[in-house]
């Protein structure tokens, strides 16, 4: 029995995705060819066209995808903490810790901005400004931080970890400035905190 057209669209894409992903991961932006995703998929540069538009807009692609699971991750790191508060910090924290990790340096941090443009420009930051936003209100309304303008708090604390974690992935000893960057991060959250 023939699968439906919807779930053939769907298996095509998925492929395409995870030889990207594959390849973007490994050799890197630059020296991926779309021969390689579409070789690997089995599939043609028609369906790679069809689907994505270019190479960029695969990258584009992949970027979605592994942001949903680093938000997916930090949530749970949020959720497992024992406050609120140290929820958010630990949050905060894990973000600029995932410039460790070799994927997602290489493909969110280095490729990306060098492709896509301004991190701070891509369209997953006003979402992720507006969960920010409700974390520091939250965190207002318990008297946990001051009373600061909730947009402006989030736009700082949005640019300060995606700068930390650009740092860390371009950085010549990435654990070492990962140290650091955490360390002085968390320092700045405190910071917000209201004298208790």
């Amino acid at each position: 029995m023939a699968k439906p057209r919807t779930e053939m669209i769907a298996e095509t894409r998925a492929r395409l995705l995870a030889a990207g992903r594959r390849a973007f991961g490994t050799t890197g932006y630059a020296d991926a060819s779309m021969d390689d995703f579409t070789g690997e998929a089995g599939l043609t540069r028609g369906a790679l066209y069809h689907h994505f538009g270019d190479k960029k807009g695969l990258l584009q692609a992949v970027i979605v995808e592994i942001d949903a699971e680093m938000t997916d991750r930090l949530n749970q790191v949020s959720a497992a903490a024992a406050s609120r508060w140290q929820g958010f910090v630990d949050e905060c924290a894990a973000y600029i810790e995932m410039a460790l990790e070799p994927e997602i340096q290489r493909i969110m941090f280095r490729d990306g901005p060098a492709v896509l443009g301004d991190i701070s420009q891509w369209q997953s930051t006003p979402g992720c400004i507006a969960s920010l936003s409700r974390s520091i209100d939250r965190l207002k309304a318990d008297g946990e931080i001051t009373d600061i303008d909730t947009e402006t708090a989030a736009r700082l604390i949005n640019g300060a970890s995606s700068h930390m974690a650009l740092w860390i992935a371009h950085a010549e000893n990435p654990e070492a400035v990962s140290k650091v960057a955490v360390a002085g991060f968390r320092a700045m959250l405190e910071g917000l905190r209201n004298d208790r």
